[in-house]
């Protein structure tokens, strides 16, 4: 059996929050499936190693618009799906399933305006598969490295997609300055080429290069063994936060300006921290970061370490 399934949405955060979803409807069906996404998501860097997954098809920008959906239409379909999964409510890709000529198709309610990312995922996939689905995530990686034992090694998710979202370096720079106090410490800035002002700030203020390690240079499939050695994740609201989850290492998830409630209550790996006087109420536009308790994260990060 020939399986499509669709997930459009742009971020890693996104893809693995939809892990459990894909892996559901794969053991459902007994088959692999293939999996049309953004080459935003970084999937192909993610599940290379996914037993579940036979093949990624890249949402092109060339897909967009009158002829992207014929294009988009003809390369579904010269693969002869037996069935679609449609993670959204759009018309555009009820459409491109009909014309690819797939009989079989799954598709949320169309026209649907607002939904929750997790919920709506969860129960559409449960209707489809007759079985209850665990919101938990799992990346399957091959490839493990070995850490020295007596090291707390710490990753630093310092990067984010605005600077609403961010915590400052500064206060990452403090938290690793009283991690070190307390512990024999390896840091690792879990940070772009966007990052390097930010990750040379923490290099020069807390550490000497043997002591942290920067992910600037790397791709994300070059981060997942490092990241799945880590005793701890402390993190923005970014993808390096789910994909820590995802390769269960405990996370500390700084929500300060955006949806606390879909982003950060999907897995047990993570516990979120919000603006003070916020109780899972951040949303878009709260601009907390400066609101964010460093004592709650520094003892909640202790507490995790020991």
């Amino acid at each position: 059996m020939k399986i499509l399934i669709i997930q459009q949405r742009y971020g890693i955060g996104d893809l693995i929050i939809f892990l459990p979803y894909i892996h559901a409807i794969s053991k459902k069906f007994k088959s692999k499936v293939s999996l049309l996404v953004k080459a935003s998501s970084k999937a192909s860097d993610l599940l290379f190693d996914d037993e579940h997954i036979n093949e990624i098809i890249t949402l092109d920008k060339d897909k967009d618009g009158l002829s992207g959906f014929f294009k988009l239409s003809s390369e579904i379909k010269k693969r002869n799906f037996d069935k679609i999964f449609i993670f959204n409510s759009s018309l555009r890709y009820n459409l491109i399933a009909k014309f690819s000529g797939i009989k079989s198709v799954f598709q949320y309610p169309l026209f649907r305006s607002k939904d929750n990312l997790v919920h709506s995922a969860k129960i559409f996939t449960e209707n489809v598969t007759g079985e209850i689905v665990s919101t938990e995530p799992t990346l399957k990686i091959k490839s493990i490295d070995v850490f020295e034992k007596n090291t707390k090694h710490i990753c630093l998710g310092i990067s984010a997609s605005g600077p609403t979202k961010r915590w400052d370096i500064k206060n990452y720079i403090r938290l690793g300055k009283a991690l070190s106090k307390k512990y024999k410490c390896k840091f690792y800035l879990a940070g772009g080429l966007k990052d390097i002002d930010l990750i040379n700030k923490f290099k020069d203020a807390v550490v000497e290069d043997s002591k942290c390690q920067s992910f600037e240079k790397l791709s994300i499939k070059e981060t997942l063994p490092i990241i799945k050695n880590c005793d701890l994740m402390v993190s923005n609201d970014t993808g390096f936060a789910h994909i820590a989850c995802a390769l269960k290492v405990k996370t500390l998830t700084l929500f300060m300006d955006s949806p606390v409630m879909t982003y950060g209550k999907y897995s047990s790996a993570m516990e979120v921290i919000e603006p003070v006087g916020e109780k899972n109420s951040t949303v878009h536009d709260t601009l907390g970061g400066d609101k964010i308790s460093f004592d709650e994260v520094l003892n909640k990060a202790t507490f995790i370490l020991n």
